[in-house]
């Protein structure tokens, strides 16, 4: 169903090629034209289609929860995946009783829930990054591509601050990092094809970090023996990016 440990990391060459098959995708397939909706338009995300995010990616990390935490066990304390399930699993919740609430509202309390229901650093690292990317929304009721983009790019910059992590440090921003690259670079394709393409990155940056050897977080108390195991964070990640793209596929082509 997912393959996160089959991918490469991308170099320059390899992003390339993502971007210029989404875009070729959505050419063949209509799926950029069929969602812009009227007059050209970016297609109108709105509050049902975060808490659609919310509840795939939940859906995700259930499916992958014993993945995750054998992930964790390997190089952490073996329970990314438990925490996630449970801190998603009350999102959900949170979103079905979120009538009324903008996107950026509705990411600020799925942010607040994961920091409040989620242990160790994953709580607080995708708990600032949603809560960000919400802020980023503002009390806006619909956005397209760009606002989008300028949220994930937010909720980035929360999780580079409070992790002190960059690019190759084994962590969570290695996959978000390339995803964003990739959603830049294939955005004039459309949302769908542009969603994908970040999605094929996020997976191939959270492949990527198997080599590496870890630099931030609990991992890196192992140092050389961090290497041969993928990052756990990295691999959620890249699970978010998934459900992300099912989300966009899924939204009405007439709104």
């Amino acid at each position: 169903m997912f393959g996160i440990a089959g991918h490469r990391g991308l170099d320059d060459a390899g992003l390339t090629q993502v971007v210029r098959v989404a875009k070729v995708a959505a050419v063949t397939t209509g799926v950029s034209a069929g969602r812009r909706g009227r007059r050209g338009a970016p297609p109108p995300f709105d509050a049902d289609f975060v808490a659609r995010w919310l509840r795939a990616s939940a859906a995700e990390i259930a499916v992958h929860r014993d993945f995750l935490t054998q992930l964790d066990a390997a190089i952490g304390d073996a329970d990314h995946g438990v925490n996630m399930d449970r801190g998603f699993a009350a999102i959900v919740s949170v979103a079905a009783a979120a009538d009324g609430l903008s996107p950026g509202e509705l990411l600020v309390q799925a942010g607040a829930t994961l920091v409040l229901r989620v242990g160790g650093a994953a709580g607080p690292l995708y708990g600032s990054a949603l809560r960000e990317a919400g802020r980023s929304l503002g009390d806006v009721s619909a956005f397209g591509l760009p606002e989008l983009t300028g949220a994930l790019d937010d909720a980035l910059a929360a999780i580079v601050k409070l992790g002190a992590a960059e690019e190759g440090d084994k962590t969570i921003v290695d996959a978000w990092t390339p995803a964003l690259r990739a959603l830049r670079d294939a955005r004039s394709a459309g949302a769908v094809a542009a969603l994908h393409a970040a999605r094929v990155a996020a997976e191939a940056g959270a492949a990527a970090t198997t080599p590496m050897e870890a630099r931030k977080g609990r991992a890196s108390y192992l140092g050389p023996r961090s290497v041969g195991h993928q990052d756990p964070g990295a691999a959620s990640t890249s699970l978010l990016f998934g459900a992300l793209e099912r989300a966009a596929a899924e939204t009405p082509p007439d709104r």
